[in-house]
């Protein structure tokens, strides 16, 4: 079974890929953000995901912002 790091590392690739499919930045997603009523400045976005550490409500927030309707999660 994976570690907490490893989930951690897990859950971030999944927001990048779905960022990098979608070809939108850490720049326009703080806009996306805004246009949701989320205010997170890109530094914050930027740390969070290079740590791996985010709530659920936050990559619930970004996959609606950048309009993500399917994920591909594979053990």
């Amino acid at each position: 079974m994976a570690d907490k790091n490893e989930w951690e590392e897990k859950a971030a690739n999944l927001l990048k890929a779905q960022l990098k499919l979608k070809g939108i930045t850490y720049s326009q997603l703080v806009e996306k953000l805004e246009a949701i009523g989320v205010d997170e400045k890109e530094a914050n976005i930027r740390n969070k995901l290079a740590r791996g550490k985010f709530s659920a409500a936050f990559l619930l927030q970004c996959l609606t912002a950048i309009g993500a309707t399917s994920l591909q999660v594979s053990a």
